[in-house]
């Protein structure tokens, strides 16, 4: 079951189904950071029509004073912004939310960021994004990018969950020799 993406997109559930779907739902909570306004406010409408809860900030220290105020689920963190340029922004947002699932996103040919580019997309993963993205893209590519983060991270999340539950149900007693 996918838990974070409410209803396909422009479906709603029957008023006869909604509470049961209400209570089964975990709606998502994305941070977009992107100084372009345009791209900013189509991303914001697709993935809110999608069921998301979206913050949207036009800079990198927005976007950093929104990860101090609110948890997010998933952050989509433009690459080349006036005053965090390259993959600082990568490295940057990583470090303030390092278990937050992060799509990098360009659409600057002359920022040498290309998600065909074996060594950029290597720098980009080594420095802390999920994945990368090169736009323009098509809002099913985000949506399926955004769903194969948040299915991974939900995946680390319950892995962890177990083994804090073996390790506490053990007391620490029977820890495995190195």
């Amino acid at each position: 079951m996918i838990v974070w993406r409410p209803f396909p997109f422009g479906e709603r559930p029957t008023s006869r189904i909604a509470s049961d779907v209400a209570r089964e739902l975990i709606i998502r909570r994305i941070l977009v950071v992107d100084d372009d306004l345009q791209t900013r406010l189509a991303m914001g409408v697709w993935l809110k029509r999608c069921g998301f809860r979206v913050a949207m900030t036009d800079s990198g220290a927005n976007g950093l004073a929104a990860l101090t105020d609110a948890a997010f689920d998933l952050m989509i963190v433009e690459v080349s912004m006036p005053n965090m340029r390259g993959f600082k922004s990568i490295r940057v947002f990583h470090s303030h939310a390092p278990t937050v699932p992060l799509i990098a996103i360009s659409g600057y040919a002359s920022s040498a960021f290309e998600t065909d580019d074996p060594a950029c997309f290597r720098m980009a993963l080594s420095l802390g994004a999920t994945r990368c993205l090169r736009k323009p893209f098509q809002p099913a590519t985000l949506l399926g990018v955004i769903d194969e983060c948040l299915s991974e991270a939900e995946s680390r999340r319950r892995h962890a969950a177990t083994l804090a539950s073996v390790e506490s149900a053990a007391g620490g007693r029977h820890r495995m020799p190195h």
